[in-house]
């Protein structure tokens, strides 16, 4: 999927740079997939903010996406490749014999007109999902399982892939996309390919009204905040954040701190992204 510019005839053009739709086939959606999405503007159920710099945005409906692709050695034929707004990649629309529709990630390559299958004994050809202890050492797989019938719950953003390293046992090892090397439980489903929207990393939204669009709000830096507001702030005219290290609005150190702290699946990973 290629990327393409614009002759600059406004200012908002000079710098953009969008990927072609050439691969999309169809433009509205499976109607009874679909569901509301009600907008949060970065709040939790207590009504407080809790991702900031969230809110407005182009209204959306939701795509209800075939994470676990349970419907096992019943193939299936694409009929429709289409644009999700709730995602980077694109999404599949899946049509049974049996009547019923579906709707999966995209990997690069897949046509109208292909077939895809889950299963064991199923191929290992983009879009279909097999579990990971049949799938051959050296394949790029996504949309990956980390509790046994749970659904895929990474490596699902465009252009991601994660390799199949080798199986041993209960585990199979995997190379994620961020660097890091951990073993996943063998009977966990994933899905062969690699994403499809692969240029999506390289898009440039060339104006702020097009990140408004997609419902992000403003940031400001917290140096020319008051002190009040942000432990950067303060001083006259331009001035350095003035402490040893930077820090978030509360006080907690930043760029470089180690935020995790789900000890109990450490023991899954055998090299971390940042190779500490």
């Amino acid at each position: 999927m290629p990327l393409k510019t614009y002759k600059p005839t406004t200012p908002g053009q000079r710098g953009l740079v969008l990927q072609t739709t050439d691969d999309i086939t169809q433009r509205k959606p499976k109607k009874s997939l679909v569901r509301p999405l009600k907008k949060r503007a970065g709040r939790n159920s207590s009504g407080r903010i809790t991702v900031r710099h969230r809110g407005g945005g182009h209204k959306r409906r939701y795509r209800v996406i075939d994470f676990k692709r349970d419907k096992l050695d019943v193939p299936g034929e694409v009929t429709s490749i289409e644009y999700d707004p709730n995602r980077t990649a694109r999404i599949a629309l899946i049509k049974y014999p049996d009547g019923d529709w579906r709707y999966i990630l995209a990997p690069h390559g897949l046509q109208v007109g292909a077939k895809v299958e889950s299963g064991e004994r199923a191929e290992i050809r983009p879009g279909n999902a097999l579990p990971l202890r049949v799938i051959p050492a050296g394949t790029m797989v996504h949309n990956v399982e980390l509790k046994v019938g749970k659904g895929g719950q990474i490596v699902r953003s465009a252009g991601s892939a994660s390799q199949v390293l080798a199986t041993e046992d209960r585990y199979t090892l995997l190379r994620l996309p961020s660097g890091e090397v951990r073993n996943v439980l063998s009977n966990c489903m994933a899905t062969v390919g690699q994403l499809s929207a692969l240029d999506n990393k390289n898009i440039k939204l060339g104006k702020a009204g097009r990140s408004r669009h997609r419902g992000r709000r403003p940031q400001v830096r917290g140096v020319v905040m008051s002190p009040r507001d942000h432990p950067h702030g303060g001083g006259e005219g331009r001035s350095p954040i003035g402490m040893p290290g930077p820090k978030t609005p509360w006080g907690k150190p930043t760029l470089g701190y180690r935020t995790r702290r789900n000890k109990s699946t450490d023991k899954f990973i055998v090299r971390r992204r940042d190779k500490r």
